[in-house]
């Protein structure tokens, strides 16, 4: 092992360079809690892959897939990524409602209601718009 001379810093491994840069606790806990979704991601999507892949000379055990599915689908919502439909409407488009179709019930629903009166009495406060 290398000795560390009067003067000289130990070398830093990755955790400590990665400490130096962040010294923010709200980011520290962003990268702790990202690194936490990746390795219940890795964790569920290996247990996953192994359910439905056959090594030879394995004996493998079928599991009900479920709970583990709902875990890494869980978790990739967490990162942003849906499961996307193949269903198809009857106008060709997705099952999903496009842009165009969600600015026109936007549009239809200001018409209908375009103005919104709030009224919040509470004994100490009066609100009224």
């Amino acid at each position: 092992m290398a000795e560390v001379k009067k003067g000289e810093e130990k070398p830093k491994g990755p955790l400590g360079k990665l400490k130096e840069h962040m010294d923010d606790k709200e980011e520290q806990l962003a990268i702790l809690s990202t690194f936490v979704r990746l390795g219940i991601l890795v964790w569920s999507g290996g247990i996953l892959t192994l359910n439905y892949v056959t090594i030879p000379g394995w004996e493998q055990d079928k599991i009900d897939p479920t709970f583990i599915a709902s875990v890494f689908t869980g978790v990739t919502a967490t990162f942003g990524i849906q499961a996307g439909g193949k269903k198809k409407n009857s106008d060709g488009g997705g099952a999903n409602i496009s842009k165009k179709d969600m600015e026109m019930l936007i549009e239809k629903a200001t018409q209908a209601a375009p103005t919104q009166t709030i009224k919040l009495e509470v004994p100490t406060v009066k609100i009224t718009s």
